[in-house]
């Protein structure tokens, strides 16, 4: 079985690479020839630990290949997987023009009974308008809804290990059943890990996951900065909370703020998909505002220490949303970078693989350097936005000795144990208690 994967960002290659890492034909599509070109040279346009390895190794096995000729790739293909963008529009509904062309483009260009495969994240209602597109096409092509559930930095044993497939489709859909069920056998031998269901409720699975996780964030957020006004540490609560067995660890770690592809635009989305059919989604309106004001977290705590930011260079480590990502979309380091360069402040970063997106944005408003320490160097205060391993146990002595003030302002609290304020800094963190 031939798979054509259309798009060739971030989940269509990983999801089109790790098929080919189980066996199966996989060509990338995409109407950017530019990406293909890059592809085709050997270069990987995203940074995903793990993913160069894994393309390499199937291109160069015959089993992936990339091309911009789309119609020819879906003419080959009994299975088709739409993975374009479906960014948020003004109104915070998603814009689904690529995926209506993709499935234009497989109707006209289906040369046998396939499966088309709604990988983006889609509002409820999309199987159902993509399957009104294509009911005229030469041959049955049986519409799947399979959203993804990849963890930027960890994509790849996301994908190669899963903890569940959500798969929607109609129950007696038998075509669709089985072409799901092979693709998704070499990584469910130990156990089935497809959970089927009808596509309106996979499409909703989606956005209510990623609203679900970032309401927990939002919440521990809040607290932390509770924490902070009755003398309590984020951290013990955090523990407490999350030894219990209902609640669990994940996603209660305060910061600021939650960013990246997914999070902001999916409550956004489902948001708007409440309002479409007349109801507020209270909670999850509630968890984006709060999400909004958490991000200008650091700034305001500058402003506490510094009357006027005006002349005073401020070094940032870290502009991507999270770690082992180069993803700088919706990250909480763009607003401080903007409000500090609206304030007159000097920002110098530092980013393991961020450096370029932030350049296309920034241009030489803001110095990056090549090594963290050069951006501490004569800074008024450091400030760590994202937690990558380099900057989690740093050379303190040599940080205070190279800074005119020793302010450090930790984003994600990972200093807070290190006694840092009786070694001479002045150290603020959210919503933790340190000394």
């Amino acid at each position: 079985m031939k798979l054509c994967m259309v798009g060739t960002g971030y989940v269509g290659l990983v999801s089109g690479a790790c098929f080919a890492e189980t066996g199966q034909t996989v060509v990338c599509a995409d109407i950017d020839p530019k990406k293909i070109q890059v592809l085709n040279e050997g270069g990987i346009p995203i940074f995903e630990p793990g993913l160069d390895a894994i393309v390499d190794r199937n291109v160069e096995q015959g089993r992936l290949s990339f091309t911009s000729d789309v119609p020819a790739a879906i003419r080959e293909a009994t299975a088709v997987f739409c993975a374009v963008g479906t960014p948020p529009r003004a109104d915070g509904g998603a814009d689904l023009s690529a995926v209506d062309a993709v499935a234009k483009t497989v109707a006209e260009n289906c040369q046998r009974e396939m499966v088309l495969v709604l990988k983006s994240t889609v509002p409820v209602g999309t199987n159902a308008r993509v399957r009104r597109i294509v009911k005229d096409a030469p041959f049955p092509i049986h519409v799947v809804s399979n959203p993804e559930f990849l963890k930027e930095g960890d994509a790849v044993g996301d994908f190669l290990r899963p903890d569940r497939i959500v798969v929607g489709c109609d129950a007696d859909d038998a075509f669709a059943k089985q072409i799901m069920s092979r693709l998704y056998h070499p990584v469910s031998l130990d156990k089935d890990r497809i959970v089927w269901m009808d596509p309106a409720s996979a499409e909703l699975t989606k956005y209510v996951s990623n609203t679900m996780l970032a309401m927990r964030i939002s919440f521990m957020n809040e607290i932390a900065l509770l924490c902070e006004r009755v003398g309590a540490d984020i951290h013990a609560v955090r523990f407490g909370v999350g030894s219990d067995d209902r609640i669990g660890p994940k996603f209660l770690y305060a910061g600021p703020g939650y960013g990246g592809s997914c999070f902001p635009k999916d409550v956004k989305a489902l948001v708007h998909t409440g309002r479409d059919h007349g109801l507020e989604l209270e909670l999850a309106a509630t968890t984006d505002r709060v999400n909004d004001r958490q991000k200008g977290v650091l700034f305001r705590k500058l402003k506490s220490h510094f009357t006027d930011l005006r002349g005073k260079r401020i070094a940032i480590w870290g502009v991507s949303f999270k770690p082992k990502t180069d993803d700088i979309r919706e990250a909480p380091a763009l607003t401080l970078i903007d409000a500090l360069l609206a304030d007159g402040a000097e920002v110098v970063a530092h980013d393991p693989e961020a450096e370029e997106n932030a350049k296309k944005l920034y241009g030489d408003r803001i110095r990056f350097v090549e090594k963290a320490y050069e951006a501490a160097e004569g800074a008024d205060a450091l400030c760590l936005l994202t937690e990558w391993r380099q900057y989690q146990n740093p050379d303190f002595e040599r940080l205070k000795s190279s800074m005119r003030h020793p302010l450090l302002l930790d984003g994600r609290n990972i200093w807070s144990s290190y006694g840092l304020r009786a070694q001479g800094f002045t150290y603020d963190g959210i919503g933790v208690q340190s000394t």
